[in-house]
């Protein structure tokens, strides 16, 4: 005889299931009587009530998120350099002129000028939103900057 071969000589007795909601007892886990009760319960998640709640702006696809804010339309110091005469105003109409900028559906969109580049003429910047480092060229080479947005 050996302890793999043994056997028992009266199994264990398992009670006989009924259709009651297996081993829990009572509720089976299921809670209280209604709708958590039933098969199938779904409550209605609480974040879609408060998503429900946000103001939508119809027909904005799948751009739900993006900005309404324009655009700028972007400008480097170097551009101006190349493009302007020394003593040159800056403004939107003149950077349309120069073909630097577009309109967009047929409006200006605002400009900011950036640092990118060195510039050596005298301009005169306005009607524009312009970057530090832009500034800083600007007026090193002896222009100014009014007006900007």
């Amino acid at each position: 005889m050996q302890l793999n071969t043994l056997q028992r000589v009266h199994p264990n007795k398992r009670s006989m299931q009924v259709g009651r909601g297996g081993k829990r007892g009572k509720t089976s886990g299921r809670g209280g009587k209604g709708q958590t009760a039933r098969a199938g319960n779904k409550p209605r998640p609480e974040f879609r009530d408060v998503l429900m709640k946000i103001p939508k702006q119809r027909g904005r696809g799948t751009n739900t998120f993006k900005s309404f804010a324009p655009i700028a339309a972007v400008v480097s110091v170097g551009d101006l350099d190349r493009v302007f005469s020394a003593g040159g105003a800056v403004t939107p109409v003149s950077l349309l002129e120069h073909r630097l900028i577009r309109k967009r559906s047929g409006e200006m969109p605002p400009v900011k000028i950036l640092g990118d580049g060195e510039i050596s003429k005298k301009v005169s910047v306005s009607g524009c939103a312009v970057s530090e480092s832009a500034r800083k060229k600007i007026e090193d080479a002896g222009g100014s900057i009014q007006n900007t947005k």
